[in-house]
């Protein structure tokens, strides 16, 4: 993203002996509060759209109770997620050898984390206690600081958590806890950076994140430094992650992110592999064409988080090898294709792109769809190029054996047809779309296919909720930090550069695309958005770039950050999922590279691909 999701590894870090007995009953009562919370979110919508076709009105405070369970959501997974080393954080700390060099940056990413949440602690804090003397409700009777508490509380726990991560020893957990001490301090005494520099602190940051420390604490600790040094209160920080968390769309990301999960986890990918084998296989280059498409589709739902390289990539790489591909080409696709999706509705970064840039979410979509079967059909040639070349084994075509296969795959190819007509007919909104898609995606897994049992549902929300957790505490956060760009007029001095030093519209857009490949080699798609969208739509209104436009442009360079060296997440995950050096798949992911950077090219230079279908049914 490019930083990766921290790969969990046994080490002495995590708690053990008397103190894991301790922490069983509170391990298992958060993890059950958190599922609970992803599971009403999915049957509230539900219910509510049976309540108003029946009685012809809704349930009571359905959509805000759903917001802020958003919230909780959210803030518990990350709570969840540091229990579990498996906060998002840039991929340069794996750089690092083990040994004291390791250990000593995981010390200091652990100060520094534990300053930063404590303070956000406090300041999340005020905002509650503010709330609770207003007396405002969410509905029902129910106040809204109820729906807020869940912010100083995790903080507090996330503090807690990264002191204890950041040492296997107890003296280093304990230098660890200084940074608690700091972040009070500076919590209660705003004045101490009031008026200074906030270059030494923005430093510290940036160093910590590099060492690998978490995302959001760099985030959410630069917004910190740059309020107090300007003499703003810090809760202006929560303030604005509260203000994103109840926003009218935001709950769908975490929705269709559980439909992922569950497809994930059963055998899906099985019935999928057989389905696209059956009808593609026989073309040259078969199976690498169906790899890429069967990436594509789990990667439409769960949005570039890595959990297509991680949950086909062992099944997909046998199914090349098992065909003679070279085994160079095979993880090279597999990486490249763990991106693939992310232009195709309802992709997740497509939703969110929607809610910062405050522009249609359907036109989004159906922007997409063009750009997004580009770069799979370039990805797929790549393949059937190879395949020829390397006279890889075909898959004769039968028209029983593809029958068959459609047959037992209906229910899951008929899932994101579901949900773009649900949601682009105008049948539902697009959270009740994306709760629609979880309670479809879990009978198909638990009723119907059977692949998971219900006593496993729990385990997969809890899955589901580490990485959500993971995502929405740096958008939350993030919020706080874009609100200062805002503030301080960061978006109007960019345009002023830009308009004095750049005139041409076609010079713009190849600066946009180095900009935007750098920013999706050192960001995750989600922070991203949120840090650098409002950065850049003044820029597109100047240059007379249409908004949805330049929202694919956006997300398609992100797209190709994923495979950007030295830190693109892809690069990472598949290194782990395959058991290769790092250099090895920086090389046999090149060609994808350069392959995928003439889509982003031909995305940019010719806006027909994503404003044509616009243009024919009238919306542009």
């Amino acid at each position: 993203m490019a930083p990766s999701t921290a790969i969990v590894e046994d080490d002495e870090r995590a708690p053990s002996g008397w103190l894991a007995r301790i922490l069983r009953p509170w391990h298992r009562l958060e993890s059950s509060i958190t599922s609970a919370a992803l599971l009403a979110m999915v049957l509230l919508p539900i219910a509510e759209m049976v309540v108003r076709l029946v009685a012809q009105r809704g349930i009571p405070g359905s959509g805000p109770f759903v917001q802020h369970l958003t919230l909780w959501v959210g803030f518990l997974g990350a709570a969840l997620a540091a229990r579990e080393d498996k906060l998002l954080a840039l991929a340069t700390g794996k750089l690092l050898p083990e040994g004291k060099w390791r250990n000593a940056s995981r010390l200091l990413a652990g100060l520094v984390g534990a300053a930063v949440s404590t303070a956000l602690a406090w300041a999340s804090w005020e905002l509650v206690a503010i709330e609770r003397d207003g007396g405002a409700e969410i509905a029902l009777g129910v106040e809204v600081w109820v729906g807020q508490i869940v912010l100083p509380i995790a903080f507090v726990v996330l503090a807690l958590r990264l002191c204890w991560r950041s040492s296997g020893r107890w003296w280093g957990r304990g230098i660890a806890l200084l940074g608690v001490a700091v972040g009070t301090v500076v919590a209660h005494q705003p004045e101490l950076l009031d008026g200074r520099s906030a270059l030494p602190g923005l430093v510290v940051l940036l160093v910590a994140t590099v060492l690998g420390g978490p995302i959001f604490v760099a985030i959410g600790g630069a917004a910190l430094v740059l309020f107090l040094a300007d003499g703003i209160p810090a809760a202006a920080i929560p303030v604005e992650t509260y203000r994103l968390s109840v926003s009218q769309y935001l709950a769908a990301i975490p929705l269709f992110t559980l439909t992922g999960f569950l497809l994930a986890e059963g055998r899906a990918s099985e019935r999928l592999l057989e389905v696209f084998r059956a009808l593609f296989g026989w073309i040259p280059g078969g199976t690498a064409v169906v790899c890429a498409m069967l990436c594509a589709f789990f990667t439409v739902f769960t949005g570039g988080s890595g959990v297509t390289i991680l949950a086909l990539g062992g099944l997909l790489l046998q199914a090349l090898l098992a065909d003679r591909y070279p085994d160079r080409f095979s993880v090279g696709l597999l990486t490249a294709s763990g991106s693939l999706g992310l232009l195709l509705p309802p992709a997740l970064p497509l939703i969110l792109f929607g809610i910062v840039a405050e522009i249609s979410i359907e036109e989004l979509f159906i922007g997409g769809i063009l750009p997004g079967i580009l770069l799979v059909v370039l990805i797929a040639a790549w393949g059937m190029r190879v395949g020829i070349i390397s006279r890889a084994q075909r898959t004769p075509f039968e028209p029983r054996r593809a029958a068959r296969s459609l047959w037992q795959s209906k229910w899951e190819l008929l899932l994101p047809v579901f949900v773009v007509v649900a949601f682009l007919g105008g049948y539902a909104t697009l959270v009740e779309v994306s709760a629609l898609a979880a309670f479809f995606a879990l009978i198909i897994q638990c009723v119907i296919h059977r692949d998971v049992s219900f006593s496993g549902v729990p385990r997969v929300l809890h899955e589901c909720a580490v990485l959500v957790g993971g995502v929405l505490i740096i958008l939350g956060v993030a919020m706080g930090l874009t609100s200062y760009l805002v503030d301080a007029q960061v978006a109007q001095g960019v345009l002023e550069l830009v308009r004095d030093n750049i005139e041409s519209k076609f010079v713009f857009l190849l600066c946009l695309n180095v900009f935007l490949l750098v920013v999706g080699c050192l960001m995750d798609i989600f922070s991203a958005t949120m840090v650098v969208v409002p950065l850049i739509l003044p820029l597109g209104a100047a240059f007379g770039i249409h908004p949805v436009h330049l929202g694919i442009i956006f997300i398609a360079n992100l797209e190709l950050g994923y495979l950007t060296p030295p830190v693109g997440l892809n690069l990472f995950l598949a290194s782990y999922r395959f058991n290769r050096p790092l250099l090895e798949v920086y090389r046999a992911s090149l060609p994808a590279f350069l392959i995928l950077g003439v889509g982003v090219l031909l995305i940019t230079y010719f806006p027909w691909l994503t404003l044509g279908i616009l243009e024919w049914l009238g919306r542009v």
